[in-house]
This record gives C-alpha cells, structure tokens and sequence, in this order.
C-alpha cells in the first residue's frame, strides 16, 4: 500500500508541475501576443511625383515718367514729362506686348505688358529695361528701370517729402481684376491710404499724401485683389534748379544680409556732406545692423560701422569717409532690415542722383537688358567663401567673355547700352547694373527670373 501512495504522490507531483509550467507558458503567451503586432494587409498608397507646369512669364514696365504741377490753374494734374526708350530681349519665341491704361495722366505714352507663354514645359527667359532724359526746368537728369513681375507685397526704401522734391509712387495692376492698395509710410510721422488700381491700369499716389513730414521714408505696399507693381518716381528742385530724377525699384522683402554690388561716390566739392547715404530700416523688430564698404575689386574692407536700429524708425547713415570710387556695401544684421544707397554727382544745377538698392543672388540663367543711356557697367559682387565663374554674353552675337570673381571681392565689367545679355555662374553672385555721365546716373540690381513651380506629390 505505501508504495501506491508513493507512485500516487509522484504523479499527482509531476501533474501540479506540469500544469505549473503550462499556466506560465499562457500567461508569457499572453504577454507576447498583447505586444506583438496583430496580423493584417498592408500596402503602400498609390502616390505620383507631379511638377506643375509653369505659368505665363508677365512682366510690368513703368511707361512715361510723370511732371505734377506744370499747369499752375491745376497744381495736381499730371502730365507726361518724357516716353522712355525701350529695350527688350528674349531667349525662345518673342514675348506679347498689350498696352495697359494709365488713364490720369495727360498725353501718356505706353505702358507695356510682356507676356511669354512657356514652352515645353519651361518659362520663357525675358528681359526688359526703359531709360529716359529729362532736360525740362523743373525736371533733369537720366533714369532707367527694367520691367519686372507684379507683387502682392513690396516695400518702397528712397525718396523724400522734403521741400523742392515731388515724388510720386507710380502704382500699375497688370491683371484681369481691380487691385486694392494699401501704402504704409514708416517714418517718425506714420501714415496710411488705400487705393484701387483698375484692372490694366496704372495710378499714381503723391508720396506727401502718406509720408507727410517724414525725414526718410520706407512705404509697404500691400495689393489684394491682383498684384501691383509698385515704382517710386523721386526729382528735387533746389531754389528753382532741378537737381536729378529717378526711378527706384521696389524690394521684395526685409533680409537679413542685403547685398549692394554698386554704388558710386564721387568727389565732394560742396560743404562736406557725403555724395551717398545709406537708408535702413527694421520694420518687425529693433535690430543691431553690421555695415562693410569694399571697394570694387578687392576683398579689403574700407569701412565698418554699426547701427542701432528702432523698429519702424528709418536711419541715415553717410559715407563722409570714403574716398571717391566705386564700392560695394554690405549688411548684416540680426533681424531682416531694408536697405538702399542714395547716389548724387552733385547738388547744383547739371547734378542727378539715383538710388542704388539690394541685389538678390543667383545661380540660374539670368537675361538682362541695358538700355539706351550713358556709359554702362556690369558689377558682380561674390560673398560666399568660394570663387565664382560667370559667362557674360550678348544675345545678339559675339564671343561670350568669361570672368572669375574671387570670393569676398567684387569685380566690374563693361557693357554695352541697347543690348541685351545672358548671365550664367558656377555659384550664387550679385549684380547690378550702372550708367552714368556727367549729370546723369542711374542704377539697378540683376534680378532672377521667377522661380519655377516646385513638385508635389499626388495621392489619388
């Protein structure tokens, strides 16, 4: 009998043991499952890269530049003071030209509109600049502007409200669409108006009506409805002598690094006040900005300054220091600042002045028209720490000229007026493009074409 028991035991044992370990399997079973990812289909979505094809290329020219005040029965009407010559070139097939109203403004000539159409897939290149002489007795001097894409926000850095000028922002809706305009002024007297630019038309706004006792100002230019192309038509009479015009390109937007590859001081024989004088601004918030003056061609730096900037309080700052020639300017600062250079040969009665502003790099194909005018310069200006190698060649014929410019330097290379030049580089630059003479100046940066439309994906 002791021995059954015992057997019995040893069973009843391992059985306990067994049911033991299976009890534990099921639980560490369970455990597994919990985590271990539930058995199912899967499969990628259906997607395709697509790159949207390009839209038409349009660009925006000024037209006539603009007399205000000739007829002392009407002090506000405006009249044509001079049509522009007009010099315009295209790689692929020639671009359309409309005429766009500028219904205030007596006697107008044309303002043109340039549409490209893309082909195979790819934006035209166009390029297209207007120059005009002025030699009345209430406006001289030589201005040139090349025609350029509308925006819905740029900003205006130049002019003034001071007593003799009558400085006009020239405002043309190239578009299907009226344009509501809102003109804000910065400056220690704050302004704003709002304007509607017809569709395919083009008004002007008194710079005095937004910037009324503004020492400096900068006006943001704001368009809904259709982009505006926003230009400032600046001129000043001293003691009944004009003194210079121009034409001064809006900007796209505050940077932070504002490149100028031109700008020209020439010899002062007045009172000692600088020839050229930098105009800043930090529109979003107080802002500490670098300043570095090189002369053209080398990369040793000829003056460096700094300016505490207050948000939205334009600044002027003179180059008194500077010996007469050709320079570059450069800014650095902590926070995106607008920039622009005021330029004169003078200030009596023969003089003209121009303002000189930023530059934006690029690396793609550019097209650029020199217009009718003075003597003509191309300035490349490389601040990357690699040299740069940029073909220069004329659309109409010749041999393409090849020039290297050196890392943090800048160089200037001759063109002709009337012709129009394709650009290529092996790394981003800078340009701008100058004419002067004696009693007349005029400068503009090199911009790139519109960028082209970026891929997306697509989930049908």
């Amino acid at each position: 009998m002791s021995d059954k028991r015992g057997v019995r035991a040893a069973t009843t044992g391992v059985r306990m043991l067994v049911g033991a370990l299976v009890a534990a399997a099921c639980v560490v079973g369970t455990v597994l499952a919990v985590s271990a990812p539930l058995p199912g289909v899967m499969h990628e979505p259906a997607q395709a890269e697509v790159t949207p094809l390009p839209g038409d290329t349009v660009l925006v020219c000024n037209g006539d530049a603009r007399a205000i005040g000739r007829d002392s029965a009407n002090p506000l009407q405006q009249t044509s003071a001079g049509s522009p010559q007009f010099t315009t070139g295209s790689i692929g097939a020639e671009p359309e030209t409309t005429l766009l109203s500028a219904g205030d403004l007596a006697d107008a000539g044309e303002v043109r509109r340039l549409t490209g159409a893309p082909d195979d897939r790819t934006a035209p290149l166009i390029a297209a600049t207007e120059s005009v002489t002025l030699t009345a007795d209430d406006l001289t001097g030589f201005a040139a502007l090349p025609c350029r894409e509308a925006a819905t926000e740029s900003w205006l850095v130049g002019g003034t409200v001071e007593t003799g000028s009558s400085d006009l922002v020239v405002l043309t809706n190239p578009g299907a669409v009226p344009s509501s305009v809102t003109l804000t002024s910065y400056s220690d007297t704050p302004g704003t108006t709002t304007k509607v630019v017809p569709a395919g038309g083009q008004i002007v706004v008194p710079l005095a009506s937004v910037a009324a006792g503004a020492t400096a100002p900068v006006v943001h230019v704001e368009a809904t409805g259709s982009p505006v192309r926003a230009v400032l038509q600046t001129s000043l009479v001293r003691t009944l002598d004009p003194v210079g015009v121009d034409l001064v390109d809006a900007v796209a937007a505050p940077q932070r690094h504002p490149v100028i590859p031109a700008v020209q001081i020439v010899q002062d024989d007045g009172d000692g006040a600088s020839s050229a004088v930098l105009r800043l601004m930090a529109p979003r918030d107080d802002a500490r900005a670098t300043v570095t003056v090189r002369e053209i061609g080398s990369s040793a730096v000829a003056s460096t300054f700094d300016v505490e900037l207050e948000q939205g309080f334009p600044v002027e700052v003179g180059f008194s220091s500077l010996d007469p020639g050709m320079y570059s300017v450069e800014v650095d600062a902590d926070v995106a600042v607008l920039a622009a250079v005021r330029e004169q040969d003078g200030g009596g009665p023969g003089s003209d002045f121009a303002w000189a502003t930023p530059a934006p790099e690029f690396t793609d194909e550019v097209l650029v028209a020199v217009p009718a005018g003075p003597a003509a310069a191309l300035y490349l200006t490389n601040d990357e720490d690699t040299d740069a190698t940029v073909t220069i060649e004329a659309t109409d014929g010749g041999d393409p000229e090849q020039v290297t410019v050196p890392a943090g330097s800048s160089l200037e290379v001759d063109v002709d007026p009337q012709t129009v030049y394709t650009l290529t580089t092996s790394s981003a630059v800078h340009a701008a493009v100058t004419m002067s003479a004696k009693g007349a100046l005029a400068a503009w940066p090199v911009w790139p074409p519109a960028s082209g439309e970026n891929s997306i994906v697509v989930y049908p």
